[in-house]
């Protein structure tokens, strides 16, 4: 079993069997992620009746996001996959946007389409996907027979929703809630964002040599420096022309 988890912006926890999500809960707080997450894993665990053991690997969404919520993901699934002994893989958290989009519309998607999340500054975190078919695939893409669906071409990166309004002819993710005179919304569900249960189906995809999502280093996607600064990287403040030598 697959247990996916994502901290980007709420917390949530997913357990997979191969693409089939048996379980899946999360929280709306974007501020105790620490707090909730583990309980999260515990839920997911005991509603599809499985243990930790039967855990074989750990997917983590790897953001963009921010600073203190990718850490506390990432850490967390880090020390699991130490603790049962299973492999730990990072997956863009933009591409478990994108697949959902791809995969719960009704009419399928082609051309171009964004995924734009919440950075906060009057920001939006944001990545382009181009529709990917089985007859382009070549060894190089890692895809088997048969794949179908959303290939990443640009992105991630960062930035304000009017500059980046020109990438995609239309957006999915909480982006286009906050800025939809920039960001059209596609016509898929309103509420399509990132979530565990989408971070483990493209884990569980990639593993499996379909799509053209690839899996990641476990690395966080911070895209810019966290608002806190350690005081030694402080520039000090000028001194006092009474006292400056």
């Amino acid at each position: 079993m697959l247990l996916a988890l994502d901290t980007s912006a709420s917390a949530g926890a997913a357990l997979l069997e191969r693409d089939v999500v048996l379980a899946a809960a999360a929280s709306p707080d974007r501020r105790r992620h620490a707090e909730v997450l583990q309980p999260l894993v515990e839920q997911v665990l005991a509603s599809a009746g499985a243990g930790r053991a039967d855990v074989t690997a750990v997917a983590v969404g790897v953001g963009p996001g921010p600073y203190t919520g990718l850490r506390v993901g990432m850490a967390a699934a880090l020390v699991l996959g130490l603790a049962l002994d299973v492999p730990v893989h990072g997956v863009c958290s933009l591409d478990a946007a994108a697949l959902a989009a791809w995969s719960t519309a009704a009419d399928g998607v082609r051309g171009r389409l964004g995924v734009a999340t919440d950075a906060r500054r009057r920001e939006v975190y944001w990545a382009t996907y181009a529709t990917y078919e089985s007859c382009r695939a070549t060894s190089e893409d890692g895809a088997g027979p048969g794949a179908a669906g959303p290939r990443r071409v640009a992105g991630p990166d960062v930035g304000s929703a009017r500059d980046v309004a020109g990438e995609a002819p239309a957006w999915v993710g909480p982006g286009t809630g906050l800025y939809p005179e920039s960001l059209p919304a596609a016509d898929v569900r309103a509420d399509l964002g990132v979530t565990a249960a989408w971070v483990g189906r493209v884990a569980a995809e990639a593993l499996a040599g379909r799509g053209a999502l690839r899996l990641v280093p476990v690395e966080p996607l911070y895209l810019r420096r966290p608002d806190a600064v350690a005081v030694a990287d402080r520039t000090p403040p000028p001194l006092p022309a009474s006292v400056a030598p």
